[in-house]
């Protein structure tokens, strides 16, 4: 199955009310991805016309992408963790015991949440300040702060998204990356 119709049958390995909140977040961040994405090629595919064809360049272009860029990454690594994507060392995490690789598994989503919403709060902290500063975009004129706001949106997600990976991992007999991805390696050889 492919990225794009594993998200668009993705169904919550958790029950009940977390499964709900895993399956609303999968559903916003599937949007703010998409939308992002199809934006950002839009407005550059205009930037290029309006430059090569027309002779001049859209003047805010730069800032649209700017924001969009933000808006992608901070998205993004909710998404990452969502599909169990991120990078991971783990050399002595295979070497372990299925029951080991779970208890590990448990700690490093409850540490990587903790981390998550930590820089959560320092992210809050950060548009805070910039709001009192009172910058903002030169072309487009309104607040940078607003630009932003996506951090600690991503922090709040992927916090989330790791703490119920957490849960799934101590309600569950398997090991799993996120809360629907099982632990293990996939074969990603093809024949030509």
């Amino acid at each position: 199955m492919t990225d794009e119709e594993s998200e668009k049958h993705y169904r919550s390995g958790l029950p009940g009310f977390l499964g709900t909140i895993d399956t609303f977040i999968s559903k916003l961040e599937a949007v703010i991805l998409a939308v992002g994405v199809l934006l950002m090629a839009a407005n550059t595919i205009a930037n290029v016309i309006g430059r090569f064809v027309l002779g001049e360049s859209i003047f805010f272009s730069g800032e649209i992408n700017r924001i969009l860029i933000i808006m992608i990454t901070f998205a993004g690594i909710g998404y990452a963790a969502r599909h169990g994507r991120h990078i991971r060392m783990s050399a002595i995490y295979d070497a372990l015991p299925v029951g080991g690789r779970r208890v590990l598994m448990i700690v490093i989503s409850l540490f990587t949440s903790l981390v998550m919403f930590f820089l959560l709060y320092y992210s809050v902290l950060y548009i805070l300040d910039l709001y009192d500063k009172g910058r903002i975009l030169p072309a487009l004129g309104f607040p940078i702060y607003i630009i932003y706001v996506w951090a600690p949106l991503g922090f709040l997600i992927t916090g989330i998204q790791y703490l119920l990976t957490a849960i799934k991992n101590m309600t569950s007999r398997d090991v799993y990356l996120s809360t629907s991805v099982l632990d293990g390696y996939k074969d990603t050889e093809t024949e030509v």
